[in-house]
């Protein structure tokens, strides 16, 4: 089972951080600054640890906080578009109890479901540099390694992907020949089976690129692998939790 008082005490250790200036420096000025549809708002303008049921079997891994998303509500994923469209497909799947979140305390509970992201700071233009990237990058291998029950990686998009294959190759698992990104790709790497998914941004969604039947084609994959018995094992029967049938 995953130990709860260490994923606890990670998460408070990842919001403490500041070790990139420049993304302290963003989150922070964002935080103050604003904008005009959310000026009477109190933005959290810290990192984001990760989100969901410490049981889970399924994680999330998405890119990095929204500037007015997460950044401004606290959770990843929550407060923008990309959050809206995850949500309704997550609400769908069987693996969220609503369809939609706009706040951290709003009550939202996933099912075997966990959700992180590469980068724990809102970045400029949403885009780490490759410093920042390796700075965060023991956060995630640290989550991923408390979280004992996950067997499905999904890659939010093609920097999650690469995370998820650090993260991976940081637990001594074998990642080469490396695995391609592409919508629906699929990798078996020690336990766990990485599978891939375009990016819910606006920039796949408004265009076409990602549409909500290509999304849940990719968590009903990830749902069925969850919830199926390795090889030569059997099935877990859960701890009394939220557990997928």
């Amino acid at each position: 089972m995953t130990d709860r008082a260490a994923l606890a005490n990670l998460a408070e250790e990842i919001v403490a951080c500041r070790a990139c200036p420049r993304l302290v420096e963003w989150r922070e000025r964002v935080a103050s600054e604003k904008v005009a549809r959310f000026r009477d708002e109190v933005y959290w303008g810290r990192p984001l640890p990760g989100f969901g049921d410490p049981e889970a079997r399924i994680l999330l891994l998405g890119l990095a906080p929204a500037a007015h998303g997460g950044n401004r509500t606290g959770r990843v994923f929550t407060g923008d578009a990309s959050g809206d469209f995850l949500w309704a497909a997550l609400h769908r799947a069987g693996l969220a109890d609503r369809a939609s979140s706009r706040r951290a305390d709003d009550g939202l509970t996933l099912t075997d479901t966990y959700i992180a992201a590469a980068v724990r700071c809102a970045p400029p233009a949403n885009k780490p540099t490759i410093e920042e990237r390796d700075t965060c990058a023991p956060f995630l291998a640290r989550e991923l390694a408390l979280l004992a029950e996950v067997r499905v990686i999904v890659a939010l998009g093609a920097f999650g992907w690469e995370a998820g294959l650090r993260a991976l190759a940081t637990a001594g698992y074998e990642t080469r020949p490396k695995p391609q990104f592409g919508h629906g790709a699929e990798a078996t790497i020690g336990p766990y089976m990485l599978l891939g998914s375009y990016h819910p941004s606006q920039q796949n969604t408004f265009t076409g690129r990602l549409t909500p039947a290509m999304l849940q084609a990719v968590l009903s994959r990830a749902r069925h692998v969850a919830v199926t018995p390795p090889e030569g094992e059997f099935a877990s029967q859960g701890n009394g939790r939220h557990r997928l049938p």
